[in-house]
This record gives C-alpha cells, structure tokens and sequence, in this order.
C-alpha cells in the first residue's frame, strides 16, 4: 500500500440537492445539474443522490427521476443513489426503474442500498404502510434485486422489463456495523457514512474488509468513505462558510429543521454548548480549511484508513462557493 495514497484514489460527490433560504427547490435542482457538470469537468468519478423525505431543507426525494435528469445534463460521470432506501420500496420497482436509467445511460449508472427509512417514523409508516416492518427483509431484497437485474432471470414468473441483463451494479451503504457484515457475506462494494455517523467507522470498515467474501461482482474489498468538505481560498474564509452547515446540523440535533442559511461570521451565542458538542461530534470527518491545510488534512484521512474512494459532500450556501470548494478538492487529491 502506498504511503502517499490520494493519487490513486477516486473522488466523488454526494448531493442530497440542498434547498437554501432565499430560493426554491427549482434553483436546487438547477445547481446540481450545475454542479454535476462541474464536478465531470474536473474528474470527479460519481455524482450520488440520497433518498430523504419530509425534510424541507431536501429535495432529492424523488431519487430516481432526479438521477435520470443528472445523467441526462451530463456525459461521462457515474450517476446513482447514495442511496435509495430499500424498504421503502419493493426490489421488483427499483429494478424496473433503475433498469430504465441504465438503459437510458449505459456503463453510468449506480444503485447504493440503505435500510434505513431516510425520514421520520411517521413519515416512513406513510410510505411503507403495511409493509412498516420491511427493513428485516433488507438482506432478502438485495437478492432479489440481484436476481431481476441479472442475466439469469429470464423463465421467471416475475420479470423487470426494464431490468434485466443490465447488471447495475449494486452497493451497500452503512452507518453501523450491522450493514458491514451484509456488505462482507454478499461481497459487495461498501459505502459508509462517515459524514454524519463517525462513530461506528472503523470498526464497520474493518469488519468488512475482515469478512468479506469475493463474488462474481467483487474480488476484493472496497470501502467507499463520504465526508464533508468545506473549502475556501483562506482557512478563514472556509470557516465562515461552515457556519451554513453547522446550523443545519444544530436544527438536526434540535429537531427545529431549517432551509440552508446563508453564513454567518461566528457561532457563539447561536447554539448552546451541548448542541454544539453534539453538532462536532457528528461532524468528526469534516474538512474546514484553505488549499494547503486541505490537502494536509485530506491525505492525512487518506493514509489513516486505506478507504479506496472518497465521497465529498459540501453544504455551503453560495453557489459559486460550492462550486470553488470542489474544485480545491479535486486540486488537493490529484496531488
């Protein structure tokens, strides 16, 4: 393994199509299409949208049909979920409508699963209904996902048409230890969520890559890592930005959810020290930085866990900011 480990890693981007105070869900939609286009011209290797619902401060909820319009405003970068909430559909629908995608956009699109319900309780009992009780039958749906998006299903009963043969390729996505060992026994990519569950990173990490089996998808382990980046030209300048992302974490941790803020110069006196400790606490893989301390910080990360991609996700409030932060990502990871 390399010592110096960022210039064989790829980097991606994580969009939940944030919806900022002052704008609407249609300027949302429009700077992620932005943004994908920036982070294609720039090398980034995926462009992952994730399933949440009722959060007014997110808008990719209609993942798939969000997914499609991305691929379609774009050429070349991977395009998929990060992820799509399995249990709140059934494999049958996910096939059909990702085997559309793929259809559509061949060699480009990707499919990461989660378990967990991306919303409330009550919110998820609305989408779910009877089937509330879904998320024990994970393992079994991503089999039978396998099974309709494969090659071998075709004197089934039940067909996804589109779907089958189009062999799109399935991750496990995680924040505990509980969808390592899944990801391991069905030897499937893993992507973790470090960006706001650190807690559980290493130890999910490294029972994956101690339990992972091979399959006819994956040979060997490998760990995809989502963090939060926000990058300036100046360290001061990035910590001003990170304000807009610290209040949409202190809203979480109250549960009193807002739109994205603009930035503000300082924290104190906007959150208590409990909201904050607890804010820091899920924000522990976070880089907050210029150019020089990012690519310090960045490789740092890199070295210290031997993950095979990372995954940035960046909640700033001006666009062009935005826009300018991956764009220092990508400058600290190409070296």
């Amino acid at each position: 393994m390399s010592e110096n480990k960022s210039s064989s890693v790829p980097y991606s981007v994580l969009d939940l199509a944030g919806v900022r105070h002052g704008y609407d869900i249609a300027d949302a939609f429009k700077n992620s299409v932005s943004l994908a286009q920036h982070a294609e011209k720039l090398g980034y290797n995926r462009y992952w949208l994730a399933e949440h619902h009722n959060m007014i401060s997110v808008a990719s909820s209609a993942t798939s049909a969000l997914i499609g319009h991305i691929a379609g405003h774009t050429n070349a970068i991977r395009v998929g979920s990060g992820g799509i909430m399995l249990p709140n559909h059934t494999p049958l629908i996910i096939a059909e409508q990702f085997g559309t995608l793929a259809t559509l956009y061949p060699n480009r699109i990707d499919l990461g699963l989660g378990r967990a319900p991306g919303t409330d309780q009550l919110t998820a009992y609305e989408i779910r209904g009877e089937r509330f009780h879904s998320p024990q039958h994970f393992p079994q749906d991503v089999r039978k996902l396998q099974q309709y998006l494969g090659d071998d299903n075709y004197d089934n009963k039940v067909r996804a048409i589109p779907g089958e043969g189009t062999n799109v390729p399935i991750w496990i996505l995680g924040s505990s230890t509980e969808s390592a060992h899944l990801a391991a026994s069905y030897g499937l990519p893993y992507a973790f969520a470090s960006h706001f569950a650190p807690n559980y990173f290493f130890e999910a990490i490294e029972i994956y890559r101690k339990n992972f089996r091979p399959s006819n998808v994956l040979k060997e382990p490998y760990v995809l890592s989502c963090v939060n980046v926000v990058a300036a030209d100046t360290d001061a300048e990035a910590e001003r930005l990170s304000t807009s992302l610290k209040i949409l974490f202190s809203g979480i941790v109250t549960n009193q959810r807002r739109l994205l803020q603009p930035p503000i110069d300082s924290m104190e006196g906007v959150w208590s020290d409990m909201e904050e400790a607890a804010v820091e606490q899920m924000l522990d893989f976070t880089f907050i930085a210029g150019p020089d301390k990012l690519k310090e910080q960045l490789q740092s990360f890199l070295n210290h866990t031997k993950v095979d991609e990372l995954m940035v996700t960046s909640h700033i409030y001006d666009h062009q900011a935005r826009l300018r932060s991956y764009e220092l990502v990508a400058e600290a990871l190409k070296g």
